[in-house]
């Protein structure tokens, strides 16, 4: 990974001011409050992998913090950022809770809302940074599970945590051999972890949007299946079908809508593939359920105000989603 900052390369006395401006402007705006004797010392290192940013940060004590006021006056996106320390003590604390994080845990976070990161000593964390959009799980349902301690040891946690340890190990070998479709992969392992455990914490209250979870989870798993409609996933879902339009409906969105969506965005991310380019934009539409060509061109027109064919030609280099928080 590439080095982004690292603190020993200027004077004592700079340090502190080059972390604030250099993680402000890598991340998100922060606040910072450094810890400890001796002069703060720090390294990044980073790459990104399609939208989704994998960064290592090693640091000496501190916290970084995320306020109202840093919101109020952000106009980016919204990202998830999660937190997995490979060394140290982590706390990640947000919506009224606090995950103490070990070597191997892991815990998510949403950038939108305020949050704290406090390093209590000199720690090293791999930080996964990607839009709010690439998770396919409703944000309501994620407020329910940001700073929750996922431990690595056991269950998905245990799946997901050396995955993405090897990820940050190896990322610089990744070059450009679909580095799209690993993004999606890693952002589609991290949604089954949560989706997991937003089981594990849902109560009878929760009925209708776990329902609505779960069919949007089997509509993400089959939208390249040209079948995809209300019935099949009611029945996976083992509702109605006029119960699953009630559940999107609450959304203020139809179930076709939703598919048609998720369908757009696949074809765009492949469109911006370098893996896919020399894939006819026609078979890209296909791939994701859009057998008439003509059809695909407009509905991607009506999204996207061009054509895909010039969407693709207008971005000869993939466009990074996190260059607003950069």
């Amino acid at each position: 990974m590439g080095v982004l900052v690292r603190t020993t390369d200027v004077a004592i006395r700079e340090r502190e001011e080059l972390w604030r401006h250099t993680v402000s402007r890598s991340f998100v705006p922060l606040d910072f409050e450094f810890r400890g004797p001796g002069g703060f010392a720090g390294e990044i290192s980073g790459e990104m992998l399609g939208t989704v940013m994998v960064t290592e940060v090693t640091a000496a004590p501190h916290r970084a913090e995320r306020t109202e006021q840093h919101i109020r006056r952000s106009d980016e996106a919204g990202f998830y950022k999660l937190s997995l320390p490979t060394s140290g003590r982590v706390r990640i604390a947000q919506d009224g809770r606090e995950a103490p994080l070990l070597p191997g845990d892991i815990a998510i976070y949403d950038t939108s809302r305020p949050y704290q990161v406090t390093f209590d000593g000199t720690c090293r964390v791999i930080m996964v940074m990607f839009p709010h959009r690439e998770l396919r799980l409703p944000g309501d349902a994620i407020r329910e599970v940001t700073a929750r301690r996922v431990f690595g040891g056991r269950g998905l946690g245990g799946v997901v945590s050396p995955m993405l340890v090897n990820l940050a190990g190896h990322i610089d070998e990744v070059g450009d051999s679909h580095p799209m479709r690993l993004a999606d992969n890693v952002v589609d392992l991290i949604g089954t972890l949560y989706a997991s455990l937003l089981g594990e914490c849902a109560d009878a209250s929760d009925s209708m949007r776990m329902l609505l979870t779960r069919a949007k989870m089997f509509i993400a798993r089959h939208l390249d299946d040209p079948a995809l409609g209300p019935e099949a996933i009611a029945a996976a879902c083992y509702v109605s079908t006029g119960y699953l339009h009630k559940l999107f409906r609450a959304e203020g969105m139809s179930v076709g809508r939703y598919i048609r969506e998720r369908r757009l965005e696949q074809c765009r991310r492949d469109l911006l593939d370098p893996g896919s380019r020399e894939v006819a934009v026609s078979a890209i539409g296909a791939r994701w359920g859009f057998a008439d060509a003509a059809h695909f061109s407009r509905v991607f027109k009506t999204s996207y105000g061009l054509a895909p064919r010039e969407y693709r030609l207008s971005r000869d280099v993939v466009p990074c989603a996190l260059s607003d928080a950069s």
